[in-house]
């Protein structure tokens, strides 16, 4: 009771809300477009799962993301980790599917959010571990405050979706762009980056455009793949 009566304790949970609402914006265009294709009620629960499992996530990744970070390699992996999802999710039909395949496809948006949401989390972690200040409580609350916002977010983003499908785009796009800049800062390439500021521009873009390319590209072939197996 002590801490809730200290000033510190609050303008530290302000903080750490106010970090996870500006650092939760690509994670909830994340769920939005790995939930898009699932019927209704499946939309909810890959939002909720998905989304309560990252924060779990999140609180864990507190611990180990600053060592993480320091391991060469492992943000280039991440960063073309997100490049594929961002293909992926684009690629997608969207067609909805039915049974056993239904359950598949919810499983599929849940593992794809978690990895996602893995991989953006790295250094985010490190602002919101900064705000707590070693106060475990306080992290925790934080991030659980954060669901909430994580959830509304993400209905409000397939609603969006759905209305104008061109969020659909510039939200892989998005993921893209986090996965070109994840590249960039990787531990191998800190010296370079620090040296050419632009890089991180350049992969970021590159990062956006190719998971465009090779979005389209799926999507076409999918879409040529179907017509001929009416035709047939």
């Amino acid at each position: 009771m002590e801490m809730l009566q200290n000033a510190d304790f609050w303008i530290g949970l302000m903080k750490i809300v106010w970090i996870n609402i500006i650092l939760s914006g690509d994670n909830a265009v994340v769920i939005a477009l790995a939930a898009r294709s699932l019927p209704e009620n499946q939309q909810r629960q890959a939002i909720l799962f998905g989304s309560g499992a990252a924060v779990v996530l999140r609180i864990a990744l507190t611990v180990v993301a600053a060592a993480l970070l320091e391991l060469s390699y492992l943000q280039i992996i991440g960063g073309i980790l997100l490049l594929y999802i961002g293909a992926q999710l684009l690629s997608e039909d969207g067609d909805e599917e039915e049974g056993d395949v239904e359950k598949a496809s919810l499983m599929v948006a849940i593992r794809t959010i978690l990895i996602a949401d893995l991989v953006m989390s790295l250094d985010n972690v490190i602002a919101v571990a900064a705000a707590a200040k070693g106060n475990t409580t306080l992290l925790m609350l934080g991030l659980a405050i954060s669901i909430p916002m994580v959830v509304f977010g993400s209905a409000i983003m397939i609603k969006l979706m759905a209305r104008f499908p061109i969020i659909v785009t510039f939200g892989a796009c998005l993921i893209g762009w986090v996965g070109g800049e994840t590249i960039a800062s990787d531990v191998v390439l800190r010296e370079f980056s620090e040296a050419n500021p632009w890089l991180h521009y350049v992969a970021a873009t590159a990062g956006a455009l190719a998971v465009l390319a090779i979005g389209k590209y799926f999507q076409t072939k999918h879409a040529s793949e179907e017509k001929s197996d009416e035709s047939v």
